[in-house]
């Protein structure tokens, strides 16, 4: 029981020396993100679908 307390006390120091982002930096993050996910799914539908175009001519 006593190591768990330890941990958490040692855990907790540890995150005083964290530097968090600041909320603006957080949000820009956020939007950098989500644009790389969208362009990666639209860039993998898109390649997707004309392997898939591809593969019927040939079958």
């Amino acid at each position: 029981m006593f190591g768990f307390i330890n941990y958490l006390r040692e855990t907790k120091a540890e995150l005083r020396h964290v530097t968090w982002p600041t909320r603006g930096e957080a949000i820009n993050y956020t939007v950098i993100v989500l644009l790389i996910s969208i362009g990666t799914g639209l860039l993998l539908g898109m390649l997707d679908f004309l392997f898939a175009k591809g593969l019927e001519k040939f079958i």
